[in-house]
């Protein structure tokens, strides 16, 4: 199994998206790269912490590449927006990609040249090696399954799109 951790805004919504996508095993929302130990959602909530609302992914590298999964990220974003994705608003709500290896961040720096090309403004997603990383509380954990009319900034046709992307390059 091969790990990333992907900020798309809300965690909920990303989270739901991401397991949608042949070859990713096991999603879990939390919190990367602030300053303080043990972060609660609430303290995040106030934008001080300096965290992002992240969801750590784990997928077998042999059903899909690093590559196709952080270009399946990007149609899930506003690769533009700075700390702003849908109505969500903070420092929280970021964008990022953050790796655990030279070799991830490579790859996923040739994606961030390839999304920069379909941009007329510079991207806002963050690219940086992993700090750290606080699981969110079981409330947080696969919220959209958990609650299947909860808020979502990320339109529902955009899951199916992962879905069926996914299995069309498999």
């Amino acid at each position: 199994m091969h790990e990333i951790y992907l900020a798309g805004g809300c965690f909920w919504g990303t989270e739901h998206y991401l397991k949608q996508i042949e070859g990713v095993v096991d999603t879990e929302t939390g919190f990367a790269n602030g300053r303080t130990p043990n972060p609660t959602y609430e303290e995040v909530y106030t934008d001080q912490t300096g965290y992002a609302e992240t969801v750590r992914v784990r997928f077998d590298e042999r059903r899909i590449s690093l590559r196709f999964l952080v270009e399946l990220f990007f149609h899930a974003i506003d690769p533009t927006s700075l700390n702003r994705q849908g109505h969500d608003e903070g420092t929280r709500y970021r964008t990022g990609v953050y790796y655990t290896s030279e070799a991830d961040r490579r790859v996923i720096e040739s994606v961030f040249a390839e999304e920069q090309k379909k941009c007329d403004k510079p991207l806002a997603v963050e690219l940086e090696p992993l700090q750290n990383f606080y699981p969110a509380s079981e409330f947080h954990q696969d919220y959209l399954d958990q609650h299947p009319d909860g808020y979502c900034h990320l339109p529902w046709e955009l899951f199916r799109f992962a879905k069926e992307a996914s299995r069309a390059r498999v």
